[in-house]
């Protein structure tokens, strides 16, 4: 599930200055903190967020500005297809939205992802129909990278315990081999 509604942060006067990177387990309090304020994610323990900073930094990216975490993405491969690149959450710190840090950060997050065999194929992500800032957001990766996206349902309302709305399969791909980073 992704969200563009954003943490309070201390303004910074160039919100380009971010540096992105893979995280570290350090990362994990700032990636939940950013997730929690977000109020549209669904916020996980703070355990998973450490989780994922060590286990899966490889597929995942913070961006930092003075060491601060101001935004995230969570990604895995899908063990059933390790070609296919899953965007689980994507938050940026309300102090930097608007300045394609999102954007920047899916970037780097695809462009990493050859270093790993087999080569990424496919970028799928799940999106509500209401989300409109990250359809957009990726519909417009899909178009950076000359790469249809596609979208099927993928899971109902009624598949959750919770009141959850839908979620939509997005998957983007497959990528022309020149696009590679």
């Amino acid at each position: 599930m992704l969200s563009f509604n954003e943490v309070p942060h201390a303004p910074v006067p160039e919100p380009a200055r971010a540096r992105i990177v893979a995280p570290a387990a350090s990362h994990g309090a700032g990636m939940w903190r950013v997730a929690g304020a977000s109020g549209d994610l669904d916020l996980n323990t703070s355990y998973m967020y450490l989780l994922f900073a060590r286990d899966f930094a490889e597929t995942c990216r913070v961006a930092l500005v003075d060491d601060d975490v101001v935004a995230f993405v969570l990604g895995y491969r899908r063990p059933e297809h390790p070609d296919r690149l899953f965007v689980w959450q994507i938050a940026v710190d309300e102090s930097h939205r608007g300045a394609g840090l999102a954007g920047r950060l899916l970037d780097d997050l695809f462009d990493a992802a050859p270093g790993a065999a087999p080569t990424v194929t496919h970028l799928e992500t799940t999106i509500t129909d209401d989300n409109t800032a990250s359809q957009r957001l990726f519909a417009s990766f899909a178009a950076r990278r000359n790469a249809p996206l596609t979208t099927e349902p993928l899971f109902e309302a009624h598949h959750f315990p919770d009141s959850h709305d839908a979620e939509r399969l997005h998957r983007i791909g497959p990528f022309p081999s020149h696009q590679r980073g």
